[in-house]
Order: structure tokens, then C-alpha cells, then sequence
């Protein structure tokens, strides 16, 4: 994966390596970028328009992000668990990191459900 996703508003620039990007929890006009070394940065931005600059950004196949209900936005490459009935999700390298995040059922479901029915896609 390369590329990196660049975010700036009027106060700030954040540039994170594509590779290094696990999640973004939003609240508000607030969002909590998680990296994969433990990193935290949060943002004055909403999560629509991070969504949008990513698509903008990091736009090839191997970058795979996906909304998860209102508040979170996931990279599908460090995908690890799914538990819709507990409202778990685990994204993880297997190797140096672990997060553990709650979301709906309804949206871990749906996620659940495009995984399966896409897992056999080259793109996927």
C-alpha cells in the first residue's frame, strides 16, 4: 500500500501514511485518527469529509476503507473479528496491534454480510 492521506483545515495539516491508517472514530465536528503504532490525532474535520478526501486520495485497490454506521470508518485491511451480536469489531496486524471497537449490530451485519459475499473478489 502507498500513498498517503492528507488532511488540513484552516489551523492544521495531518499526513499519515495510507498504510498506517486503521481507523477514524468521529464525534461532531471531531475525529480521533487511530494509527497503527498506537497514534492518535484528532482532527476538526467530520467524518463525511475525511470519507470524501479518502476516496479523493486513496483511491486504488489496495487501499479498502469502510463506513461502519454514523461514527466509525474502518481499513478493511486490518480486518481481524466480527461479532454483530456482541457489537464487537477487532481490527488488528496480527503481529503488533490490537483495537477492540463496539458499533452497531445492524452495521456489523451489513459489514459481515458484504465481506461474505464478496470474499472470493480479487478486489476484496
Amino acid at each position: 500500500m502507498s500513498g498517503f492521506l492528507i488532511l488540513c483545515n484552516a489551523n492544521e495539516l495531518v499526513r499519515i501514511p495510507a498504510e498506517s491508517l486503521v481507523y477514524i472514530a468521529s464525534e461532531g465536528n471531531y475525529s480521533d485518527i487511530r494509527t497503527c503504532d498506537g497514534g492518535s490525532r484528532t482532527v476538526t474535520l467530520q467524518l463525511g469529509v475525511i470519507e470524501e478526501r479518502i476516496d479523493g486520495q486513496l483511491s486504488s485497490p489496495e487501499h479498502k476503507f469502510a463506513r461502519i454506521g454514523k461514527s466509525l470508518l474502518v481499513n478493511l485491511n486490518f480486518l481481524h473479528y466480527i461479532n454483530p451480536a456482541r457489537g464487537q469489531l477487532v481490527l488488528s496486524d496480527c503481529k503488533s496491534f490490537k483495537f477492540t471497537l463496539k458499533a452497531s449490530r445492524e452495521a456489523l451485519r451489513k459489514l459481515k454480510d458484504h465481506i461474505e459475499k464478496h470474499r472470493n473478489d480479487e478486489s476484496f
